[in-house]
């Protein structure tokens, strides 16, 4: 399985971006698909996950009510729609793909929100 981020850039606070995560290769039907990020010597931690029919979300405090993950299965494709960035929000953005017990990871996009 591969997993390709992308759509990540510097952007003002209040503005928005739109990350995508684009798998290919060995994927099954039921899976977790989900978006993490980790931020200059910080841990990584999750930002918001959903499963494989799109039926469950689940998203960390800080981006409840700014940010929307959803997924194209047609595709392969996850996205993650962010509103009302904040400087917080800075961070490379990773993708991962959940699936039989096996986890992978994206190579990151990263995040900038600065004025």
């Amino acid at each position: 399985v591969q997993l390709q981020a992308s759509g990540g850039g510097l952007v003002q606070p209040g503005g928005s971006l739109r990350l995508s995560c684009a798998a290919s290769g060995n994927i099954f039907s039921i899976n977790v698909m989900g978006w993490y990020r980790q931020a200059p010597g910080e841990q990584r931690e999750m930002v918001a996950t959903i499963t494989s029919g799109g039926a469950y979300t689940n998203y960390a405090d800080s981006v409840k009510g700014r940010f929307t993950i959803s997924r194209d299965n047609a595709k392969n494709t996850m996205y993650l729609q962010m509103n009302s960035l904040k400087p917080d929000d800075t961070a490379v953005y990773y993708c991962n793909l959940q699936q039989r017990g096996r986890s992978y990871w994206g190579q990151g996009t990263l995040v900038t929100v600065s004025s």
